[in-house]
């Protein structure tokens, strides 16, 4: 298991409560889902509006493959942080992060507190190598990554379509734990300091 998140973040002046996704979370999670663009879904393999979606999410995390971290304002949840591995592929080194912010909070430092601790959770499990996907056209989320040492590894090119059969290109960013922190260490840096 990981190190456990903070209870709380403080966000524009208000609190954000995070806590790890559990089974009470699913209808939460769904209407959270339903309230997106769906364009700020094209990143992820499925389909999170859907509830078969989000019960298989609910048993993957049981199987220990995910672990979520949920934002919640206001009894609603406002943002996800996922943090997928697969024990038994031959990436088990590996974790991918996932994170979608309700539109209403972009922008105010919620995704950034987020991202830095799902990534906390990758390392403490053992993650290796960490990586994110995304759409191109979100140059927000891309430096958040960046603030953290990913770097572009490969574009792929018309990868998603949306509900309208548009296609766009999906970036990968990924993050090599110890060498990043090697360079960090060269300068005087700890990488705790940098995911502060």
């Amino acid at each position: 298991m990981t190190a456990q998140p903070p209870g709380t973040v403080r966000i524009g002046g208000e609190e954000i409560a995070l806590r790890r996704m559990g089974p009470a979370d699913e209808q939460a999670v769904l209407a959270f889902a339903r309230r997106l663009d769906p364009h700020e879904l094209l990143f992820l393999r499925r389909d999170i509006r859907q509830p078969r979606v989000v019960a298989a999410w609910l048993r993957e995390i049981e199987a220990g493959q995910f672990e979520t971290l949920l934002a919640w304002k206001s009894g609603e949840v406002v943002g996800c942080g996922t943090v997928v591995r697969d024990p038994l592929s031959w990436s088990a080194h590996v974790a991918e992060l996932r994170t979608v912010i309700a539109s209403d909070q972009r922008g105010l430092g919620l995704g950034a507190a987020m991202v830095q601790e799902t990534f906390r959770m990758a390392v403490a499990g053992g993650a290796e190598k960490i990586f994110a996907r995304m759409t191109t056209d979100q140059p927000g989320a891309i430096a958040v990554f960046e603030g953290l040492g990913f770097r572009p590894e490969a574009i792929l090119r018309e990868h998603v379509r949306d509900q309208a059969g548009v296609g766009y290109d999906i970036v990968i960013l990924s993050h090599i734990v110890a060498e990043v922190a090697a360079k960090l260490e060269a300068y005087g840096i700890s990488s705790a300091d940098v995911s502060a």
